[in-house]
């Protein structure tokens, strides 16, 4: 139910202004310019990228079952929330997703964490030789060295980090159900992990919202690690490359950097041989991660402040409405201010 109530909140969001495909595509984590244009416009940085793996045909099913229960309504190439869907959004109580700023890396740290876990239990019984919990070799190349540069042959490490483990935990704002799912998918010597499908059983709930809960609180834990340092120094350290502090895409990594260093939009589209559009695309995503990127320098302050008034009284965010109603201002100009956030011009 879990799942359904997040693909809701998601279509309540964006309703009438996209296609009943958006949340598919957001879930998925496309990095299409629409999709991300859409990250910033209706505010869904927490939802992006949270299920990479989300098959068509369950999402398909899922809106299928909204239909016949009478939750939506499809309109055309659109859809919207009937009264029964709003009320049923009522009885949900968001979880604390942040993919925007990781993007499916929360499954690498757990990976580390897991095998470090795995190692440290078997060191203490005395068993070094064990069959590995994670076979992707780059996790045990990089838990191999964490391990050699925290001397974990001296027994300390696997106290300490307990403690952080526990400490940390504690401090994430989080259902205790959902570090119950967290901690339950650690094995350790003598201990096998819990698979999806047991705690599924154990819990009552699908495995999709077990792996939901799993991954929301994730979410929670590494912002907490991430914001105390110097509290969780070995978890922190294992949180190496794991947030996304500038969730840029490779290629708008590469047109933000030409950009600050002074080249125009033209130039850089020369440049990369790419269309002036795409650049567009990726000074938008720029605009929407750095919260010191003027918008101004592309519209004037009066502009910004009649698009939003613009969408007030449309009652949309759809370009194309907007542009006619705002002919003097391009499409780019439009879509930069509306995913950039009107908080600061209220």
């Amino acid at each position: 139910m879990i799942f359904q109530y997040l693909v809701l909140e998601i279509l309540k969001r964006i309703q009438k202004e996209r296609s009943i495909s958006s949340p598919f595509h957001l879930l998925r984590g496309k990095r299409s310019g629409q999709t991300v244009q859409d990250v910033g416009i209706f505010r869904l940085h927490s939802f992006f990228g949270i299920l990479p793996k989300l098959q068509r045909r369950f999402y398909d099913e899922t809106i299928d079952r909204f239909v016949e229960q009478h939750f939506i309504i499809l309109i055309d190439d659109t859809y919207q929330l009937t009264e029964k869907g709003n009320r049923l959004l009522e009885q949900y109580a968001p979880l604390p997703f942040d993919g925007w700023h990781y993007q499916g890396n929360e499954h690498v740290f757990f990976s580390r964490l897991s095998l470090i876990v795995q190692s440290l239990s078997h060191s203490k019984a005395g068993k070094m030789s064990f069959s590995p919990i994670q076979k992707d070799e780059q996790i045990q190349l990089w838990v191999r060295s964490f391990l050699i540069k925290n001397q974990y042959a001296k027994g300390h490490l696997q106290h300490i980090l307990y403690d952080e483990i526990v400490e940390s935990l504690a401090q994430t704002p989080v259902q205790e159900r959902a570090k119950d799912i967290v901690s339950k998918r650690l094995a350790g010597f003598g201990v096998p992990g819990f698979t999806w499908q047991q705690i599924s059983i154990e819990q009552d709930l699908t495995e999709m919202d077990v792996q939901l809960i799993y991954i929301s609180c994730l979410h929670a834990w590494l912002n907490v690690i991430s914001d105390n340092p110097a509290v969780y120094p070995y978890l922190f350290q294992m949180m190496d490359n794991i947030r996304i502090e500038v969730p840029l895409s490779g290629s708008a990594y590469q047109t933000a950097a030409l950009f600050k260093k002074g080249y125009s939009i033209e130039q850089i589209s020369h440049m990369r041989r790419l269309k002036q559009n795409t650049i567009e695309d990726h000074i938008v995503e720029l605009a929407m991660n750095d919260p010191t990127f003027s918008i101004e320098q592309f519209v004037q302050k009066d502009d910004i402040k009649r698009i939003y008034r613009a969408t007030e009284n449309y009652q949309t965010k759809k370009l194309k409405i907007l542009k006619e109603a705002l002919p003097h201002l391009s499409y780019f100009q439009i879509r930069l201010v509306l995913t950039r956030g009107e908080e600061q011009w209220n």
